[in-house]
């Protein structure tokens, strides 16, 4: 049974750090990127980061470079979303996602985790 479970999430002060992970498993995770989504209320959902299968390569949206580092432990199925600096406008459900390398259909979710930024 495949499954991705996100962890991590909570209510933070702006300028404060969190540690999100995502933890995978009924999958062979290696052959997986895997990437950060969130979503606002009342936005659409936006890629946030993106790690290669072997975790040798990232990619992140502006709005977070320099704030956010997305890593990757492949001998534990586990992705870590670490983010600084936080600002009330990274306020979303956050959502870890795994995509195969080579075959486009094969597509796996979690449920979210809520991050809140706020004084």
């Amino acid at each position: 049974q495949v499954q991705l479970g996100e962890s991590g999430g909570g209510l933070v002060q702006p300028g404060g750090s969190l540690r999100l992970s995502c933890a995978a498993s009924g999958f062979t995770f290696s052959f997986y990127v895997i990437s950060w989504y969130r979503q606002a209320p009342g936005k659409e959902r936006e890629l946030v980061a993106t790690i290669t299968s072997t975790g040798s390569s990232t990619n992140y949206a502006d709005s977070v470079k320099g704030r956010f580092t997305i890593s990757r432990d492949n001998s534990k199925n586990m992705v870590y979303l670490q983010m600084n600096s936080l600002k009330p406008e990274d306020t979303a459900v956050y959502y870890c996602n795994a995509h195969h390398v080579s075959l486009a259909t094969v597509d796996y979710w979690g449920q979210g985790t809520q991050v809140t930024v706020s004084s």
